[in-house]
C-alpha cells in the first residue's frame, strides 16, 4: 500500500520492515547509536500523545532548530500524526531571521537540538509570545528535554490514544503538512506550505529513479529542514534504506568510508571539494606516480558519456581506474551506486569526471515550492541520462517554457501557497495553475530540461545586453584558485567580479613562488597574486562572449559561507547581503578612471 499521508511510512516499518534495526543511526563520540524500526514508531507515537496532552491541537505549528539526527524524524512522523503542522528552522540562520519565522508562524513549541543552538535562541524566545514550551535534544541544564515529552507521552497513552486515532483518520492528503521557509536569498523568508499530498506525491514520483532498497544504507549530511533532503529522506524511509546522519562535517570523509553507503545527496559545492581533494592526492606525489595519477585525471576530463565513449578511450579509461580510480571510490567507502545533486548547477566537467571514475553523479533540479523535484536524471537507462542537463520530467508534472524562456510547472506537487501572503502566491502561480519558477531554461529533444540562469539574476549592461550571470559563475569556479565568485554589471559598461579565492590553493601558491604576506588581507593585495589571478579570469573570458566577459574583478579576504552571511544554507550565493558588504569595492570596480 502506498502511503497517502505521511505518518503512513510508519505502516510499512510495521509490515515490510519489521525488525530493521538501523532505520536511523548518528554518531555520539565515535559510537554509532542506532534506532530500529520499533523504536521509530513508538518514539513517534509518544511524541503525538506528549504533544496532545500539552493541549496542541489539529493545525498547531511545531517548530523545529536542528542539525541531521534521528530524533528529527520522530517529531516530524509525530508532529503529523497528532494532526499538527511542522516547521523546520535552519540552526545556521541568524537569530533575527529565526525569531521572524517562530513569530510568523506563531510556533506553539520548539525543539532545538544542543547547548550551543539553545544558548543562540535563548534572548529570542521572550519576543515570541504564541510560544508555550521548549525542549532539547540533548542534555542541556535548566532546560527541558525532549525525552521527558516521550515519557508523557508514554504516561497518557491510554488517555490520548483515541484522540490520536481521531486525529489520523481526520487527517486527509491535502491537509497542511509543513511550513518550509525559504532561505531568503533576496529579503523576508517567505513560507512555503506543503500538504502531505504535495510530499508524497513527489516521493513516490522520484522514488523509482533511485535505485536504492532495504537493506541498502545512506548517508544524510545536507540539512533536513530543507526539502531536498527532507523528501529524499522519505524515499530512503519508503524504501527501507537504512539512513546514518553525520552532524560534523569534517568527519565525514571517515563516516563514509565506515559506513560504506550505497547512496548520497550533495551539492555542487561538496562535490567541487572532493575533487579538490583528489587534486590534493595527486600534488602530493612525485616522479612518475604523479606523471600517472595526473594522466588519469586527463582521462577522467576526457570522459563524453557512457554510451558516447570509443572502444579505445574505455580501454584507457580502464586503465586508470585499476591505477587510480578505484582507490577515489575507496575514499568514498567503496559502494556508491548513485550520488544525487541538486541546489544549483553543477559543473558538467565534474560529473564527466565522477562518471569515468564509477562514482556516477545524477543531477536534478526543483523548488521548495514543488516539493522539490521537477526532474531528475534516470539511472533506469543510460538513454535518459545527459550531462549538463537535469534530466527528464518527473511523469506526473507537465512542464512549459514561456516566451521569455522561464520554466513553468503544474501537477500535484505545486505547493498550497506562501503562509499568510496571498498576493506573493498568485504571482506565483499564475489563474491557469502554472508555477512560474524563476529560472529560465531550455528543452533539449523535448525531454532534457536545461536550466541556463535564474530570471531575476539575468541584468542588462548600459548598452542593453543581457548578461547571465551564473553561468560565467559556474565558469570561474572551475577554476582550483577560485571557490566562489559573483558577477556584477547590471545598468554597468562592462562586466566585473567579486572573487572569494581558494586560500588553501593561494597560500600553496604563495609559499612555492615566495611570496611574503602577513594575513589573507594582505595577501589578497600582492601584485603576484592579482597577476596569477588575472590569468585564470583571462582563460574564463577565453570561453565567453565579447559582452560576458570579466573586464576588472576584486579578490576579497573573505571565505563565504551560510554562517558568514554570504551564501544560503544551500550554498547559494545570497546576492544582496554580497552587494551590501562589498559595496565600497563595487563602487570602486566602476569609479575607476580607465576607459574599457
Amino acid at each position: 500500500m502506498e502511503p497517502t499521508r505521511l505518518f503512513d511510512i510508519l505502516e510499512l516499518y510495521r509490515t515490510d520492515y519489521a525488525g530493521k534495526d538501523d532505520a536511523f543511526a548518528k554518531n555520539v563520540d565515535g559510537k554509532w547509536i542506532k534506532y530500529s524500526a520499533e523504536d521509530y514508531i513508538e518514539l513517534s507515537t509518544s511524541v503525538s500523545y506528549g504533544l496532545l496532552e500539552l493541549g496542541l491541537e489539529k493545525g498547531d505549528r511545531v517548530a523545529t532548530i536542528s542539525q541531521n539526527r534521528p530524533e528529527w524524524n520522530m517529531l516530524d512522523m509525530g508532529i503529523a500524526q497528532a494532526g499538527m503542522v511542522h516547521v523546520p528552522i535552519y540552526p545556521t540562520i541568524n537569530s533575527e531571521e529565526q525569531e521572524y519565522i517562530l513569530n510568523h508562524c506563531e510556533a506553539k513549541c520548539l525543539f532545538v537540538s544542543d547547548k550551543m543552538l539553545m544558548k543562540k535562541i535563548k534572548p529570542v524566545l521572550e519576543k515570541v509570545p504564541s510560544l508555550k514550551t521548549v525542549y532539547t535534544y540533548n542534555e542541556v541544564e535548566g532546560e527541558k528535554n525532549w525525552m521527558e515529552l516521550v515519557e508523557l507521552g508514554k504516561s497518557v497513552a491510554v488517555k490520548q490514544q483515541d484522540a490520536l486515532k481521531m486525529a489520523m483518520e481526520a487527517t486527509k492528503p491535502e491537509d497542511l503538512l509543513t511550513i518550509i521557509y525559504t532561505s531568503g536569498t533576496t529579503g523576508r523568508p517567505k513560507g512555503v506550505m506543503l500538504s502531505h499530498h504535495n510530499l508524497l506525491s513527489n516521493t513516490l514520483a522520484t522514488k523509482p529513479r533511485l535505485l536504492v532498497k532495504h537493506p541498502e544504507r545512506a548517508i544524510s549530511f545536507l540539512p533536513l529542514c530543507h526539502v531536498y533532503e527532507r523528501m529524499v529522506n522519505y524515499i530512503f524511509q519508503v524504501n527501507g534504506i537504512g539512513i546514518y546522519y553525520v552532524e560534523n562535517l569534517a568527519k565525514i570523509g571517515d563516516y563514509i568510508r565506515e559506513i560504506k553507503p550505497q547512496i548520497f545527496n550533495t551539492v555542487p559545492r561538496l562535490l567541487e571539494k572532493v575533487y579538490d581533494n583528489f587534486i590534493k592526492r595527486g600534488k602530493d606525489l612525485s616522479g612518475i606516480k604523479k606523471a600517472i595519477y595526473f594522466w588519469a585525471v586527463n582521462i577522467a576530463h576526457h570522459y563524453k558519456h557512457p554510451l558516447s565513449n570509443s572502444w579505445w578511450y574505455e580501454r584507457k579509461r580502464r586503465v586508470a581506474d585499476k591505477l587510480i580510480y578505484k582507490h577515489w571510490r575507496t575514499g568514498l567507502g567503496g559502494n556508491i551506486k548513485i550520488i544525487v545533486s541538486g541546489g544549483s548547477a553543477l559543473q558538467t566537467r565534474l560529473i564527466r569526471i565522477f562518471w569515468a571514475a564509477g562514482l556516477p553523479v545524477f543531477e536534478g533540479y526543483g523548488l521548495t515550492e514543488t516539493s522539490p523535484v521537477i526532474a531528475v536524471n534516470d539511472p533506469r537507462g543510460l538513454d535518459r541520462v545527459r550531462f549538463g542537463t537535469v534530466g527528464p520530467i518527473l511523469e506526473n508534472l507537465e512542464v512549459k517554457i514561456a516566451e521569455d524562456g522561464e520554466i513553468l510547472c503544474k501537477g500535484p506537487t505545486i505547493m498550497m501557497g506562501y503562509y499568510k501572503d496571498e498576493e506573493q502566491t498568485s504571482e506565483t502561480i499564475d489563474e491557469d495553475g502554472w508555477l512560474h519558477t524563476g529560472d529560465i531554461g531550455i528543452l533539449e529533444d523535448e525531454i532534457f530540461l536545461k536550466i541556463t540562469d535564474r530570471k531575476k539574476e539575468i541584468f542588462k549592461n548600459s548598452a542593453g545586453k543581457y548578461i547571465a550571470p551564473q553561468v560565467i559563475e559556474n565558469i570561474m569556479k572551475e577554476s582550483s584558485f577560485i571557490e566562489q565568485a559573483m558577477v556584477v554589471g547590471e545598468n554597468e559598461k562592462f562586466a566585473s567580479a567579486l572573487i572569494a579565492p581558494s586560500f588553501d590553493v593561494l597560500h600553496f601558491w604563495a609559499t612555492k613562488h615566495k611570496v611574503h604576506f602577513k594575513d589573507n588581507k594582505d595577501l589578497i593585495h600582492k601584485k603576484e597574486i592579482v597577476q596569477r589571478m588575472q590569468k585564470e579570469v583571462n582563460k574564463v573570458n577565453k570561453r565567453l562572449g565579447q559582452v560576458e566577459q570579466i573586464k576588472r574583478f576584486r579578490l576579497v579576504c573573505d571565505s563565504w559561507s551560510p554562517e558568514t552571511g554570504e551564501l544560503s544554507p544551500t550554498l547559494k550565493l545570497k546576492r544582496k547581503a554580497i552587494y551590501a558588504k562589498y559595496d565600497h569595492i563595487l563602487r570602486e570596480i566602476y569609479s575607476v578612471g580607465e576607459k574599457i
